[in-house]
């Protein structure tokens, strides 16, 4: 059996909140925004490049774990490609992300940085070798 990539599933204390910050930072399309059976406000979002990202809140009578925008075990970050770091750092800063780490310049000439972003989700920004 062929194995294929199909999304990534952000929980949010505000779903909305959260997937405008992300089409704001990183042009990211709002494809659907419903409440499911489930009792979470479930926004269905797009990356420019056709990755499926999926935002939604507490389900009816789940409790949510605390969010953690550090390095840990499990998923611990997104990563995104940018084409001037700096200038991303500042932008994306200037959005509401604060930088954690980094830049960083790697020794195959890429450059990585760290932000966390709304509700502690730690994203990676990664700029190609020049």
């Amino acid at each position: 059996m062929a194995y294929e990539f199909d999304h990534v599933h952000l929980k949010s204390p505000d779903p909305k909140e959260t997937a405008d910050w992300y089409v704001k930072a990183f042009n990211f399309k709002i494809i659907s925004d419903t409440v499911r059976v489930f009792g979470d406000r479930f926004i269905r979002c797009e990356t420019s490049d056709g990755i499926i990202v999926n935002i939604s809140g507490a389900r009816t009578n789940e409790k949510m774990g605390e969010g953690d925008a550090g390095a840990h075990w499990g998923i611990e970050h997104i990563g995104i490609k940018v084409d001037d770091i700096d200038a991303e750092i500042e932008r994306l800063t200037g959005l509401g992300a604060k930088l954690v780490e980094g830049p960083i310049d790697v020794p195959d000439g890429r450059r990585i940085g760290f932000i966390k972003v709304p509700h502690e989700v730690r994203v990676e920004l990664l700029q190609a070798a020049k």
